[in-house]
This record gives C-alpha cells, sequence and structure tokens, in this order.
C-alpha cells in the first residue's frame, strides 16, 4: 500500500505564518504536523500490507521545506518529495490534479492511501487498515461533527448499510452531522476510475469532488474516525491542536 499526502496548497489564510513555511510543516505541540499525521498513519500497515512508499505531493515554493524535513525524518528511507511544478493559486494542479500526477509520474499499480497534510487525529488509525484490507471499493474517512451549523462548512454525507447514499458539498441544510474527510482509501481497481475523472475534464480541485463523482459509480464504505479530528485551516483550529498536542 502507498500513501500519498496532498500538501500543494498555500495556506493563504494562515498568511504571514505560512508565508515562507508550508502548513503541514508549521510545529503543533514541539513537532511538524506532517509527523502527527504520519505517526497517526503509521500502524494502518500490517505485514502482508505494508505502507512501504510515503509520497509528499507538493508545490515549486515549499519543495526544499519538505525535502528538508524528509532528509531527518526516522522513516526517510521511505518518503519521496514530488514537485509539482505549481508557484501559486492561480496555476495549481488541485488535489485530484495532484493525485493523478503521483500516480502517472511514479506508475503507481497498487492499493493508495490518501490524506490531507493538515489532516490531525488524537487517535492512531490501525482500525483503518484492517477494515481498508476487507475492501474491494474505495473508503471514506467520516467524521461527525455533532452540529448542522458546523456541517454546512463541510461535504455532508449520508449513510446506508455501510455505503455512502449522498454526498453534498457546503450543503445549506445539511442532512446530518456526518462529514467525509479527507482521508481515503482507493484499491488498486479504481485507479482507472481516476484516471477517467480526470481524462474527462472534471474539477481537479478539491479531493472530495473525486468521491461525488465515485459513489454514483461504484460503492464507496465509510470508516469513522475514532477520537477527534482536527482540520487545520485557520489560525484557530491552529491554536486547538497547539493545546491538544502540547497536553498530549
Amino acid at each position: 500500500m502507498k500513501v500519498i499526502v496532498l500538501a500543494a496548497g498555500y495556506a493563504t489564510r494562515l498568511h504571514p505564518l505560512t508565508l515562507n513555511q508550508p502548513k503541514p510543516l508549521l510545529s503543533v505541540g514541539g513537532r511538524p504536523m506532517l509527523d502527527h499525521v504520519l505517526d497517526a498513519l503509521a500502524p494502518v500497515g500490517n505485514h502482508d500490507h505494508a505502507l512501504d512508499r510515503v509520497y509528499v505531493v507538493t508545490n515549486a515554493k515549499f519543495t526544499p521545506h519538505f525535502e528538508k524535513w524528509a532528509a531527518t525524518h526516522p522513516a526517510k528511507e521511505t518518503l519521496r518529495v514530488i514537485n509539482d511544478g505549481t508557484t501559486d493559486d492561480a496555476n495549481k494542479l488541485g488535489a485530484i490534479g495532484d493525485l493523478h500526477l503521483v500516480m502517472t509520474q511514479e506508475q503507481l499499480d497498487d492499493d493508495l492511501l490518501v490524506v490531507a497534510g493538515d489532516n490531525l487525529f488524537s487517535e492512531q488509525l490501525a482500525g483503518l487498515g484492517e477494515f481498508c484490507r476487507a475492501q474491494t471499493t474505495p473508503v471514506l474517512g467520516l467524521y461527525d461533527v455533532k452540529s448542522l451549523e458546523e456541517a454546512k462548512k463541510y461535504g455532508v454525507v449520508s449513510v446506508e448499510d455501510g455505503r455512502i447514499a449522498s454526498f453534498v458539498e457546503k450543503p445549506a441544510q445539511p442532512a446530518s452531522t456526518l462529514i467525509g474527510i479527507a482521508l481515503y482509501y482507493y484499491p488498486r481497481a479504481t485507479l482507472p476510475l481516476i484516471r477517467q475523472y480526470i481524462a474527462e475534464g472534471n474539477n481537479p480541485d478539491q479531493p472530495g469532488r473525486l468521491i461525488q463523482w465515485l459513489y454514483p459509480r461504484t460503492p464507496v464504505r465509510t470508516w469513522s474516525i475514532p477520537g477527534l479530528w482536527l482540520d487545520i485551516g485557520s489560525k484557530e483550529t491552529l491554536e486547538e491542536a497547539q493545546q491538544f498536542f502540547a497536553a498530549k
């Protein structure tokens, strides 16, 4: 199983903190945010399905930052930094475009675990590995924000028999408080569908759009995130993460 970390954004909402430092490398609890992400994912692999390679896809501006981080990381032998060649929001490839770039450039033909580099988890995700290995179709990570008002900011999911029945991006009237987060499992057999999505000229930004497109075509199962999930999109959530991981 290969891991792809989406880390090519410019995080303009966090300026000036992210003017000269990529968001996933901001310090949280004394360590780069991305270290916490990889710690949470570490137990997903097992002897038969090891996480044998982690691709961190970023932009031309921040590639040197990630290469410096990777060079001193304990798991540096398994890390690969991919430069998508973009320089700002005007020419970015988008999250799905970056996923497709890594698949194509690295000629990937394996199960993929895809995560956003600014998703923080309070618990390790060992159960995700067990769940995904039992599936032949994609899996979307779910989180209950427990507030209809909060759910309006995200892609809201309805589930029937463990599968996505509906997925509505930022609804004015959310049907539930369950949201899809940027944590995805794409088994090898579904990689041609990702290529098809891009080939048809669909919107390459926002990774949830791919799930929206996929679930009417192939079953997409769901897995609920244990513990706390933090989406670091603002200075407020960054401060919340600081406090949580410092206490931890």
